[in-house]
């Protein structure tokens, strides 16, 4: 230990540099993967926090809930199973609206692509709990993706023979579809918003089917499987996982965070490798006045982890001072779980990657201080 702290003083603004770039490494890091969390969230955040256990889209949509359709005669099928006990009607529908701002600052006021998410009941294909305000219990009134509207805001729907306006009462979190501002309603006034939209339609068909499983969510999932070919039961998770456009961007991502832990322990691995290469003449001094291998090697493995503990702690600090802010409207958050995968991960690799220094320390032979080896 003696001898690693008086390396690190002697050469501080080495190690300050590496120990710098590991922690701005390791920063990167933790961020692109909070990134990733929060743009997929955004994505299918409304699927994933939903009250229903399985979901039922029809087959031709390739499970995206904007381009289901669930006949009459589908409906009655799925809801006839042994295997369901009930059933909710969900209706999606992108649209233009107006925002009007209700002072809070959160919601601009103007022109804005929004979902209108429907559910003929709350308690099975509804939002979670609001964090703030309360749900929804009459018409007009509607619960809408915290970060994007306040509570008292309005959105107003534009027809050609009138307008639908709700009112937003309460607020939940990571609910967006799509990465648009959510907001959810009853059905009947999603039925409405239909109406206003499209005065010539006749009948408003559900986008999707809320189920309640009579057992358990895998086996209402196999036996409507069976039932028709022309609808696709899917669990609430499998339904977030599969949600187009979540494939890609976990790929991309898995890519960028696998470069990026490469990056880290070769950096860390070639720096202890070109200090013992500079200080060669040190160690076979060392050596020759009866510096045990073991000591010396010892020694340097305490400055690699040093410097990756340090640095690791610098750049989950850094991730934390982040996860305050929003960065292009996704708000990150903070996960233990996360830091506490990369950093041993980070640690272990950094080490494996510092053998390489190590061994040539320890094949330092005592008698080239005779010779003048380098």
């Amino acid at each position: 230990m003696f001898l690693a702290r008086a390396e690190i003083r002697r050469s501080r603004g080495k190690f300050l540099m590496l120990t710098a770039a590991v922690g701005l490494l390791a920063f990167l890091i933790l961020v692109q993967q909070a990134i990733a969390g929060a743009l997929v969230t955004s994505f299918n955040g409304a699927i994933k926090n939903q009250t229903a256990p399985v979901l039922v889209y029809a087959t031709d949509a390739l499970r995206s809930p904007q381009g289901s359709i669930i006949t009459p005669d589908w409906e009655e099928l799925i809801a006839d199973d042994p295997s369901v006990a009930a059933t909710s009607r969900i209706g999606i529908l992108a649209t233009t609206a107006e925002i009007a701002d209700d002072g809070a600052g959160v919601a601009s006021s103007g022109e804005a692509t929004v979902t209108i998410w429907g559910a003929e009941d709350a308690a099975l294909g509804g939002p979670a709990e609001p964090v703030e305000g309360r749900a929804v219990e009459s018409s007009g009134e509607a619960v809408a993706t915290r970060g994007d509207l306040a509570l008292g805001d309005t959105v107003t729907l534009s027809g050609e023979e009138e307008d639908l306006t709700f009112t937003v009462v309460g607020l939940v979190q990571d609910a967006q579809v799509n990465v648009t501002p959510t907001v959810y309603v009853s059905f009947e006034d999603f039925e409405a918003a239909q109406g206003v939209l499209n005065p010539f339609a006749r009948g408003v068909l559900p986008s999707m089917i809320g189920v309640e499983p009579a057992e358990s969510a895998e086996e209402t999932v196999a036996a409507l499987l069976e039932a028709s070919p022309a609808i696709e039961p899917l669990t609430r998770e499998a339904a977030a996982d599969e949600f187009p456009g979540v494939g890609p961007v976990n790929t991309s991502f898995l890519i960028i965070l696998g470069l990026f832990g490469f990056v880290v322990p070769l950096v860390t691995g070639l720096f202890f490798l070109i200090l013992t290469f500079q200080k060669s003449k040190a160690l076979t001094l060392l050596r020759a006045v009866g510096g045990r291998a073991s000591v010396l090697g010892r020694s340097l493995l305490i400055q690699v982890v040093l410097v990756l503990g340090i640095g690791l702690a610098v750049g989950a600090a850094l991730y934390w001072v982040t996860t305050l802010f929003e960065i292009g409207g996704l708000r990150l958050e903070f996960s233990w779980a996360s830091v506490g995968l990369w950093a041993g991960l980070l640690l272990v690799l950094g080490v494996l990657s510092a053998l390489a220094s190590v061994r040539r320390v320890l094949a330092i032979e005592p008698v080239e201080a005779t010779k003048g080896g380098h």
